[in-house]
């Protein structure tokens, strides 16, 4: 008897890295030949879990041992929430989520995540919606790179808000979490530059992520870029209109 292997589902309870709106989906087949063409392929797809071969069904794409689940029309009450929730004029979308990944491999499976949504986005002329750092893209906003060379700012960004009740700033970032990291903070005084301390999140972000874990509560780490070490302070989790950030505050 044949066994079949099993195709890993698409991740459900976890929102999609990447919603994608347009007024006309293309093919798995027209979006393979684009893929396959930019990247070299080949860029396959497995059926979904319910076995059923449809641009409104979750299809897993794999380009070599990296996979990410594609929703290439996503049914129509998604398409509506997804419109309603991010007020653009776009009546369909897609949704693009991350596969499965590990300590070694998590940026290189992001990066599969992003071209594939850089992919439906140029396609469709539509607008990509970027779930986790909450930002818009157009077709003309991505910037291709190579594998070996992997930014954190096409990826995370950092925040600049105000701590009103203690009377200081708070800087944290966003995108983290797409790698399997807990986001960071750090607070400041009011008045402080902001583009040194934003620059140097990137930094320790960067290191953070080639590391590939968060670091323990009372640790030190060397960042190379700083010549500084940083201090992990706290853990906590704070409440958020879309998902609660998970977050660990820092000093240096």
């Amino acid at each position: 008897m044949k066994i079949r292997r099993k195709v890993p589902k698409p991740p459900r309870s976890k929102p999609p890295l990447y919603v994608i709106g347009f007024s006309s989906s293309p093919t798995p087949r027209e979006f393979q030949t684009w893929f396959d063409h930019e990247y070299g392929g080949p860029l396959s797809f497995k059926e979904s879990p319910t076995g059923e071969e449809s641009a409104t069904s979750p299809l897993m794409a794999s380009h070599g041992p990296w996979s990410a689940w594609m929703l290439l029309s996503a049914p129509p009450v998604q398409a509506d929430a997804w419109q309603q929730r991010l007020e653009w004029r776009h009546t369909a979308c897609a949704a693009i989520g991350a596969g499965p990944a590990t300590k070694s491999n998590a940026i290189d499976v992001v990066l599969h995540a992003a071209r594939l949504a850089r992919g439906v986005a140029l396609l469709t002329e539509g607008t990509a919606y970027d779930v986790t750092t909450l930002t818009y893209l157009n077709p003309s906003d991505w910037t291709d790179r190579p594998l070996v060379q992997f930014s954190v700012r096409d990826h995370v960004t950092v925040v600049h808000a105000d701590d009103i009740e203690r009377q200081r700033d708070w800087f944290y970032t966003r995108g983290l979490s797409k790698f399997g990291l807990d986001e960071i903070e750090v607070f400041r005084p009011v008045g402080l530059p902001s583009h040194t301390i934003t620059e140097n999140l990137f930094d320790i972000a960067d290191e953070l992520l080639r590391r590939g874990q968060s670091p323990n509560v009372g640790s030190t780490i060397l960042i190379p870029n700083l010549a500084a070490s940083i201090r992990v302070v706290r853990h906590r989790t704070h409440p958020s209109a879309d998902t609660p950030l998970i977050l660990r505050e820092i000093s240096w």
